[in-house]
């Protein structure tokens, strides 16, 4: 109980000052995604998707997909002064905390609850169920893998993260590709091929680090 006190202190304060970012990412995504209706790529353009549709059910999983990246890039960007890694965590927390702004923002012009009545993962055909590990969805870290990396610093810290955050790539990239294949709204298509181009970019990279550190991913 004691080593897991600290890291579920840094999880909340993380994720106290990420809500209030996010908040902020999703009401200014709001402005921007309002396009002409003659525009063709906006997500106003089209007729708002159903509650239980591949764009809504990929904006909400993939929401809450990026919200523990960006905490747990928050985390090594205190536990490292590594360049490289810092500079990969700061992408990460740039990147993943302005998509996640849009997709809430999305949700929100759409009238759609940004959180499911089901399990997650039903928009893939298949249904996720969560434990108690705090584990909500494949590639999502554990509470004890956040808490390690909390108490981890330097090259230990690197080397989790880096492991950590390949595997979740390498599931955000799987749901990201889902989307993209059946979403109907150009927002959610354009958006998760962006995800998936991006993601297996930083696998690679996060690789080429790990075999520099002379681990295997």
């Amino acid at each position: 109980m004691t080593a897991l006190a600290p890291a579920r202190s840094t999880r909340r304060l993380v994720l106290a000052g990420a809500s209030v970012l996010l908040v902020a990412l999703g009401l200014v995504a709001l402005m921007v995604v309002r396009p002409s209706a003659a525009s063709p790529s906006g997500a106003s353009s089209q007729s708002a998707p159903a509650e239980d549709s591949v764009d809504a059910g990929f904006a909400r999983d993939m929401a809450i997909h990026h919200q523990q990246a960006v905490e747990m890039s928050f985390i090594v960007r205190d536990g490292t002064d590594d360049e490289d890694v810092r500079r990969l965590a700061y992408d990460i927390i740039n990147t993943q905390a302005n998509q996640r702004g849009m997709m809430l923002g999305w949700l929100e012009m759409w009238g759609l609850p940004k959180s499911a009545a089901g399990p997650p993962m039903k928009w893939m055909g298949h249904t996720v169920t969560p434990t108690d590990d705090g584990s909500l969805m494949p590639g999502m870290a554990t509470d004890a893998e956040l808490a390690a990396l909390t108490a981890a610093k330097d090259e230990k810290a690197e080397v989790l993260f880096l492991r950590l955050m390949t595997v979740h790539h390498r599931a955000g990239a799987d749901m990201a590709q889902a989307a993209a294949g059946a979403a109907k709204t150009d927002a959610i298509r354009n958006l998760a091929e962006g995800m998936v181009r991006g993601q297996q970019s930083e696998i690679g990279l996060m690789a080429d680090m790990l075999k520099d550190r002379g681990v295997k991913p």
